[in-house]
C-alpha cells in the first residue's frame, strides 16, 4: 500500500538554507547519539531493531529526495546493513509519500499547454508508484495505447538546490580541517554525482537516454525497454510505453509463476558487463524499483534519470581488469586498478597483493564467504594502517552501480557465482566480429581468456608457481609472528593514547565545572575549549579502536 499524501517540510515552496541546514545537521546527530548509545549499551530485542529502522526510514522520508536516493541505494546490501533495516529501507522504493493528483494534474496541463481531457482518453488519478523525483499515473492516449506519466515532485529543483549548497559546505570544511578525506577527492564525486542528479530531473534527457539504452540492446530479446512517447514528454512530465512486470527481487512471485531464476540473475549480470565493458553507457541506480522481469523471463528497464558514460581509457582499462579477474592474475588486476586510479601506490604493495592474491583464489569460482577473510586478517590491519584504497568521482556510480545489482543478485540467488553467470557474455564476445577498438579489445580478451582455460598449467604446477612466488615475495620467512608482534604493540599504543584523552578530557571538565562555581567565567570557556578539543581526539581514537576491533572479531570468526 502507498504511502498517503502528506505535507513535508522539504514540500514548502519557501525553505530557507539556515532551516534545512539545521534539519539535517539535527537528523544526523540523532542519529550518531543512536548509534553510539548502542555500542555502550547494546540491545538484542527484535523490536528495538526495528524502531530504529522504522526511525531512520522516516528521517530519510522527513529530509527529502536527496536522501530518500541514499535509502534507496543502501535498500538493497543485504549484506552490509541488519535485516531490520533492509526491510524498512525497502518501502522507499515504492512507498515513498506520493503528492496529491491535483498537484500531479496542475503539472501536466502547465507543462503540455493543455486540460488532461485533450491529452489522455483515461487518466488514473491514483499513481501506480510514487518515487523519490516523481510519482508514476497510468493512463491511455486516444489511439487506444496503454502508457505511464511520470510527472515531477513540485519545488524538487528548489529543494536540490539547498541540498547541493549545504552539502557543498560540508565537504568544504572537511577538506580544509580533516586532512584525512583530501585523498577521496570529495569535491570530484560531489560534482559528478549532482550532475548525475540534475540530470535526473530533466526528463527530456531521461527520454534521450532511454532510446539510447533501447538502441544498445536492440536485438537482445531479453532486455525490454518502454518506448517514450516524445510528444507528451517535457523536462517535468514523461509518457513511456506501459510494460508491467514482476518486482525483480520478489522471489517468491519469480518462483510462482515458474521463471528460472538462474537465467534471471544472468541476464542481469551479462546485461551489465556489455553496459560497463562494451558499451560504456550504463544506468547508475539498478534498484529493484527500476528493474521488473516479464513472465517469459525478460527483465524490463526503467528509469534512465541517472546514466553514466565510461571513457575509452577507462574501458580498456575495466576490460583488462575483468579479463585479469578470470584469470586470476592478481599483478595485472593490481596495476589495472592503479591505471584506474582505484588503488593508491604505496611503498610497500605486498599486503595489496597478497589481498588480490588470496580473493582470486578464494572467491572468485565460488561464492564469497566473508569469515574467510580471517585469513587475511594481518593484510587487512597494514591496509587499514596504509589506506591505499581511494575512489575517483567515475569509478564511484560503477561500484554503486555493481553492489546494488549484487545485492539484487544475492536476494534471488544467496550462493550465486558472478564468475559462471558470466561465461555466456564471454562466450558472445568471442564470436564477435570487429567493430571499433572497444569490440575489437573485448574480442581478442574473449579469445585469450579461453585460449587460457583450454592451456592453463594443472593443479601440481599451479601449486609450484604458487610456491616460487612466495619465496620471491619472502612470505616463507617468519614474518608473520614480527606483523602480529607489532600490531598488539600499536593496539596497545593506541589504547594508551585514548586513556590519555579520556584522563585528560575529565580532568578539564572538571576544571572548568571548577572555575564556572567561582566565578572565573572567562577561564571557565577557555578550558571547556580545550576539553571539547580533548573529546574530539578521545572520539576518533574510540572510532579506530572500534574499527580494529570488529576487524579482530571477524577474523576470529
Amino acid at each position: 500500500m502507498m504511502a498517503k499524501s502528506k505535507k513535508f517540510r522539504w514540500q514548502k515552496t519557501k525553505y530557507s538554507t539556515l532551516a534545512r541546514k539545521i534539519d539535517i545537521f539535527r537528523a544526523a546527530a540523532k542519529f550518531m547519539l543512536f548509534l553510539w548509545w548502542d555500542s555502550i549499551f547494546p540491545q538484542d530485542s527484535l523490536e528495538h531493531k526495528k524502531n530504529r529502522a522504522t526511525w531512520f526510514v522516516n528521517t530519510l522520508i522527513d529530509l527529502g529526495a536527496t536522501f530518500i536516493k541514499i535509502g534507496q541505494t543502501l535498500s538493497t546490501r543485504a549484506d552490509l546493513l541488519p535485516l531490520e533495516y533492509i526491510e524498512a529501507l525497502g518501502t522507499l522504493q515504492d512507498q515513498v509519500p506520493a503528492f496529491s493528483s491535483q498537484e500531479a494534474i496542475k503539472m501536466i496541463e502547465l507543462e503540455l499547454g493543455k486540460p488532461l481531457q485533450f491529452i489522455y482518453k483515461e487518466f488514473d488519478f491514483n499513481p501506480l508508484a510514487a518515487a523519490s523525483l516523481g510519482q508514476v499515473h497510468k493512463a491511455t492516449l486516444y489511439s487506444n495505447e496503454e502508457v505511464v506519466v511520470k510527472v515531477q515532485r513540485p519545488g524538487l529543483e528548489a529543494l536540490f538546490n539547498l541540498d547541493f549548497k549545504i552539502l557543498l559546505q560540508l565537504i568544504k570544511f572537511c577538506n580544509k580541517y580533516l586532512a584525512g578525506v583530501r585523498k577521496y577527492n570529495l569535491q570530484s564525486i560531489y560534482n559528478e554525482f549532482f550532475d548525475l542528479l540534475f540530470q535526473e530531473i530533466d526528463y527530456i534527457q531521461e527520454g534521450k537516454n532511454s532510446d539510447k539504452f533501447r538502441d544498445n540492446f536492440h536485438g537482445y530479446p531479453r532486455v525490454i525497454v518502454p518506448k517514450v512517447y516524445w510528444q507528451y514528454t517535457t523536462t517535468k512530465i514523461l509518457t513511456l510505453e506501459y510494460k508491467p512486470g514482476i518486482k525483480i527481487n520478489d522471489k517468491a512471485a519469480l518462483e510462482a509463476c515458474g521463471i528460472n531464476i538462474h537465467q534471471v540473475n544472468e541476464t542481469g549480470i551479462c546485461c551489465y558487463l556489455k553496459q560497463l565493458l562494451q558499451d560504456g553507457f550504463f544506468q547508475v541506480d539498478p534498484h529493484p524499483g527500476n528493474m521488473a522481469v516479464n513472465p517469459d523471463g525478460s527483465i524490463i528497464f526503467y528509469d534512465f534519470g541517472m546514466m553514466a558514460e565510461i571513457g575509452i581509457l577507462d574501458k580498456d582499462q575495466m576490460i583488462k581488469t575483468f579479463f585479469a579477474i578470470l584469470k586470476k592474475d592478481s599483478n595485472e588486476v593490481v596495476n589495472t586498478l592503479m591505471s584506474m586510479g582505484l588503488l593508491e601506490p604505496v611503498p610497500d604493495m605486498t599486503p595489496v597483493k597478497r589481498l588480490v592474491t588470496f580473493l582470486l583464489d578464494k572467491f572468485t569460482d565460488k561464492p564469497l564467504d566473508v569469515k574467510a577473510l580471517g585469513e587475511v586478517k594481518i593484510e587487512l590491519y597494514e591496509m587499514f594502517e596504509q589506506q591505499p584504497f581511494r575512489l575517483p568521482a567515475q569509478m564511484t556510480f560503477i561500484l554503486k552501480a555493481i553492489t546494488t545489482l549484487d545485492g539484487i543478485a544475492r536476494t534471488l540467488e544467496p550462493q550465486y557465482n558472478p564468475t559462471v553467470l558470466s561465461q555466456a557474455f564471454i562466450k558472445s564476445l568471442a564470436v564477435t566480429k570487429s567493430k571499433g577498438s572497444t569490440i575489437a579489445q573485448l574480442s581478442h580478451q574473449a579469445r585469450d581468456f579461453i585460449q587460457y582455460q583450454l592451456t592453463k598449467p594443472n593443479k601440481t604446477e599451479v601449486l609450484v608457481k604458487k610456491l616460487e612466488e612466495r619465496i620471491e615475495r619472502g612470505e616463507l620467512q617468519l614474518r608473520v609472528k614480527n606483523v602480529e608482534s607489532d600490531r598488539i604493540l600499536g593496539q596497545i599504543y593506541l589504547a594508551i593514547k585514548t586513556l590519555i584523552y579520556a584522563c585528560l578530557t575529565g580532568f578539564s571538565l572538571l576544571t572548568g565545572l571548577i572555575l564556572i562555581i567561582s566565578k572565573y567565567h572567562n577561564w571557565a570557556i577557555a578550558i571547556f575549549c580545550v576539553c571539547a578539543f580533548c573529546l574530539y581526539l578521545l572520539v576518533k581514537s574510540l572510532m579506530k579502536l572500534a574499527v580494529i576491533e570488529k576487524i579482530e572479531k571477524m577474523g576470529k570468526k
